[in-house]
């Protein structure tokens, strides 16, 4: 059948919807005042007065960036263990998990640890790095599928880098429904394949983590939109994400993959301000689109494309009285199309730190 868009009317499709949809519905919803003059940036009054509302000091999302960003100067430093279990498969008809079948493999995989960081440059960008460790175990005969055993294979190196610019051009307002709106840009870098030869683990991506997730061992340009809105004694937050994945090279062929979209919804329970504990429902979905915006066709990984939609229990909390907030949870994915049916059990603390001493929360 063929596609209703060309890779470049996706493109803007994807633009326009995400800008319109997000910019104008909530923007344009918030604030009852008459329209004032557009600044591209919050004002100090804003940002005060948002950093003065409810916003209890705790870890917040797990997969998912915070949209509102590091005061001007404060740090964070984030390790992260994120693992996956996928014995079973979705077939080529998108299905709910309890139909999906064992699969051609069974694939245990981890990053260990996975860094992140983050520095409030400005009040109004942030800059991010992150960093990981990956090694997957996988067995790929029939027996195995059996229950009778079989050979393993396992690869442990370097993951990928991430590069990652946000931008908040709307902070949210205590007092109407105005949420806090940010673009985020990433560049993502095969590290792991440049220097360690960490190869791709079965599937093509590593353990879904709370950046947006790529192709793993491929050069990807990501944007997207985020927003988050406080209503205590929840918090609201959600993102869009759309990646394009550079021309790869494999055996003197050069390779191309899908690009791909993700999507993450947040809702957050604090249950006691002072202990930062609480408990969050995270829904997370990744689609291999079968196309890509460059025009090329595909030639690796599930060329007619493929989907997953899981939802994650988590709990958060902080550690007494110091920077340290943590949270734990496991992703289950629900329902999927080509793709493995999976858990991902995993684990998060942030450490701030401000040149104040005074850590505020985003």
């Amino acid at each position: 059948m063929p596609h209703l868009f060309s890779p470049r009317h996706t493109l803007i499709l994807v633009r326009a919807t995400l800008f319109l949809v997000m910019l104008g519905t909530f923007a344009g919803l918030a604030d009852p005042e008459p329209v004032r003059a557009w600044t591209w940036v919050p004002s100090d009054d804003e940002i005060r007065k948002y950093r003065q509302s409810w916003n209890p000091f705790s870890h917040g999302p797990i997969l998912l960036t915070i949209p509102d960003l590091q005061p001007k100067g404060q740090l964070y430093v984030r390790p992260f263990l994120f693992s996956q279990i996928a014995e079973k498969s979705y077939g080529n008809r998108f299905t709910s998990v309890f139909d999906a079948k064992d699969g051609p493999v069974h694939l245990y995989s981890v990053q260990h640890p996975f860094l992140q960081f983050g520095y409030g440059l400005t009040d109004h960008i942030q800059l991010n790095l992150a960093l990981s460790a990956n090694t997957f175990w996988v067995k790929d005969t029939e027996s195995a599928n059996k229950g009778q055993g079989g050979p393993w294979k396992t690869n442990t190196g370097l993951g990928d880098t991430s590069l990652v610019v946000k931008y908040r051009p709307i902070v949210q307002d205590p007092d109407t429904w105005r949420p806090s709106l940010t673009f985020f840009s990433q560049l993502g870098l095969p590290t792991g394949k440049w220097f360690t030869g960490t190869e791709r683990p079965p599937g093509g991506f590593a353990p879904l983590g709370r950046l947006p997730a790529t192709q793993f061992g491929s050069i990807s340009l990501t944007e997207g939109i985020e927003a988050r809105k406080n209503l205590r004694p929840f918090r609201i937050s959600g993102g869009v994400f759309y990646t394009y994945q550079l021309p790869g090279s494999e055996g003197g062929e050069t390779t191309y993959v899908s690009d791909v979209i993700n999507t993450r919804l947040v809702f957050e329970h604090i249950l006691d301000d002072k202990s930062g504990f609480g408990y969050n429902l995270e829904f997370v979905s990744l689609h291999g689109v079968p196309w890509r915006l460059d025009g090329h066709a595909l030639n690796r990984g599930q060329q007619h494309g493929f989907s997953i939609l899981g939802i994650e229990p988590a709990l958060q909390w902080r550690f007494g009285e110091s920077n340290l907030v943590g949270a734990a949870g496991v992703l289950f994915s629900i329902a999927g199309q080509n793709a493995a049916a999976s858990i991902y059990p995993n684990f998060s603390i942030f450490w701030y730190w401000s040149r104040t001493g005074k850590v505020l929360m985003r």
